[in-house]
């Protein structure tokens, strides 16, 4: 569904180290990410008991980026999203558009600093 939190993600310059913390402490399992690879990108799909499939992800920022963790919403479409967002008060942190290896993204911070993602379902771009 659109316009609903479907998705989250940690992110860190430590990919092993937060698996092991996360992994003892809430029993989630942790898979590469074949597509992200392709594109050069270390991304980790996050699984935990009870659900199926995968519902997170693990991105290992190299440093490029700082760590956080936040809830990821669904939208049609990330570029119109961004444009709502700044005109509500919001900030595009980055985004990035016509993803060849994974869904279109983008970090905005809400009017308050909180940080928090949206992405387009490849099956809405």
């Amino acid at each position: 569904m659109l316009n609903t939190v479907a998705w989250f993600e940690v992110a860190t310059d430590d990919p092993q180290g937060a698996e092991k913390f996360y992994g003892e402490l809430f029993g989630w399992s942790f898979a590469a990410d074949a597509e992200s690879a392709k594109g050069g990108t270390d991304y980790r799909l996050i699984g935990y008991p009870g659900a199926e499939g995968f519902r997170g992800g693990l991105f290992a920022t190299g440093g490029a980026f700082p760590g956080h963790a936040v809830f990821t919403v669904a939208v049609a479409d990330v570029a119109a999203t961004c444009e709502r967002a700044e005109r509500a008060g919001g900030e595009v942190v980055f985004k990035l558009l016509d993803n060849p290896t994974g869904p279109d993204f983008g970090y905005i911070r809400d009017i308050s600093g909180n940080l928090f993602g949206v992405f387009a379902p490849r099956s809405e771009r």
